[in-house]
């Protein structure tokens, strides 16, 4: 189907589906989700002449993945987004399967964003192009097509380009598996972001003390903060291991140093960036105030995903809230922005609590959209409970230093949970949409993100405490402001 086919029948599957979506009790609130269909991958982020850019993964002919666009928002102040129309695709042999994830770029005044080429041939299998497109305004692209063919070595799992310059050169890292079913990480380089050199795997299964570390790494990023280079990927096919890797893929960071010339790169452990049930494939850029603002997929291809109930009113999934990035040591640190601020309608509920051993149900605390600041600054508490909506539940357990969300399963209501070791809990600030929580604890040394369902007059919020608290509750209502 030629692209201005695929347009107008995204567009019009867009408009009948305005009432459905309207009816929604879980619809987002002030998280980006796609219109009518199915959304993944955030891609392409960038500040391009001052405007903040969020393209997406999108299918919008069902809630299900198959041939992806690339769907489109744009927005002056990361709290207010436009949805422009979709900026690719798959209307062409080299991605007629879908326009998969990447990134983007600015380079003489012109946005240029790479992606892959999803194809299935007629033997039904896969092939994969490195793809070009270019653009003068931001919103319309001029198709340019593959850049980068599949190197020897690996299978047509390669994919999800992400591209920066670096001492005047550009480099690209992708997403690969090895013909021995390994996931790694290349690296390419260009002078002109048209002609692509191969440099070899930067990391990966087996390299760097890595062992049987996943069949598949997707979704790489490589930035510099400070003085360190951070290598963020997607493996899939970990283990679990202790609190770590109970989603079905995993994403996190390396911390290290590379050496493009050689190339190597040097890291430490991997670290996930995120404890909860639904939070992969992230993406960063770097905005125009020097802030390294990264995105992710607030969902996962698991067995739960046909569950959800925004499927009956023809959308699944949405993005996570934009979060800076801070390097302390070798650990990355997230911290929603300060423009966060600007949802907040009315602050509810402003004091200093001293509790002891008690269950609290009726602090004032409740409501369905909401921003939660608890700063524990005194006593001795065992344990620190908080439910949401009887739906979620969050706990710290002083002893066992162990943070835990739980929540009920889409597919069967049993209660599932994730947890991390968390060796003293100094604060917890908590962003609450209709359908989702996300959690930062200490200043953002740990968080947690989760979808969850409940009835939609349901907004209880009980706190329990085992022992003796002192610490200072805020809560503000949220709302888009006018």
């Amino acid at each position: 189907m030629k692209q201005q086919e695929l347009l107008l029948s995204a567009a019009e599957k867009v408009k009948k589906n305005q009432q459905n979506l309207s009816e929604d009790p879980n619809r987002l609130q002030f998280h980006l989700m796609p219109p009518v269909g199915l959304l993944n991958d955030p891609n392409g982020l960038i500040q391009f002449n001052g405007t903040y850019h969020v393209f997406y993964q999108w299918n919008p002919f069902e809630t299900a993945h198959g041939s992806k666009f690339w769907g489109h928002y744009t927005s002056e102040d990361l709290v207010h987004w436009q949805e422009q129309p979709p900026a690719l695709t798959p209307s062409e042999w080299y991605e007629k399967n879908g326009c998969y994830s990447g990134s983007a770029v600015e380079s003489e005044g012109k946005l240029f964003l790479f992606y892959t080429g999803n194809v299935k041939n007629e033997q039904n299998e896969r092939e994969t192009y490195q793809c070009l497109a270019v653009s003068d305004d931001g919103i319309h692209f001029e198709k340019m097509g593959p850049v980068i063919l599949l190197p020897k070595g690996y299978t047509a799992h390669f994919r999800d380009p992400k591209v920066w310059k670096d001492d005047g050169l550009w480099y690209m890292v992708l997403g690969a598996q090895t013909l021995n079913e390994e996931g790694c990480v290349v690296l390419y380089s260009s002078p002109d972001l048209k002609n692509w050199e191969y440099k070899g795997p930067i990391a990966g299964s087996g390299m760097n003390g890595l062992e049987d570390f996943g069949y598949m790494w997707e979704c790489p990023d490589f930035f510099r903060l400070g003085n360190k280079d951070v290598l963020l990927v997607s493996p899939q096919g970990l283990e679990p291991k202790g609190h770590m890797y109970h989603n079905i893929f995993q994403s996190g960071y390396f911390i290290g140093n590379l050496k493009p010339e050689t190339p190597v790169f040097s890291h430490g452990d991997f670290v996930e960036l995120d404890r909860g049930f639904d939070f992969y494939a992230p993406q960063t850029f770097e905005d125009q105030q020097g802030r390294r603002i990264m995105y992710a997929w607030m969902g996962l291809t698991d067995e739960d995903e046909p569950f959800q109930p925004t499927i009956e009113h023809g959308w699944v999934h949405g993005l996570t809230l934009p979060r800076e990035l801070k390097l302390k040591g070798d650990k990355l640190y997230q911290q929603p922005l300060p423009e966060m601020k600007k949802l907040r309608k009315a602050k509810t509920f402003d004091r200093q609590l001293t509790l002891e051993d008690e269950n609290f149900s009726d602090l004032g605390l409740d409501g369905k959209v909401s921003e939660l600041k608890v700063t524990f600054n005194g006593g001795n508490a065992e344990v620190v409970e908080l439910t949401i909506r009887d739906h979620v539940k969050i706990r710290f357990n002083k002893s066992e230093q162990l943070f835990t969300l739980e929540r009920e399963s889409f597919q069967n209501g049993k209660l599932e949970k994730r947890s991390c070791t968390l060796s003293a809990l100094e604060n917890m600030h908590i962003f609450l949409d209709t359908s989702s929580v996300e959690i930062f604890l200490n200043g953002g040394q740990e968080t947690f993100t989760a979808r969850f369902f409940t009835h939609p007059e349901n907004e209880n919020l009980q706190l329990n405490i085992k022992g003796q608290a002192e610490m200072r509750v805020e809560r503000w209502c949220l709302s888009l402001p006018e």
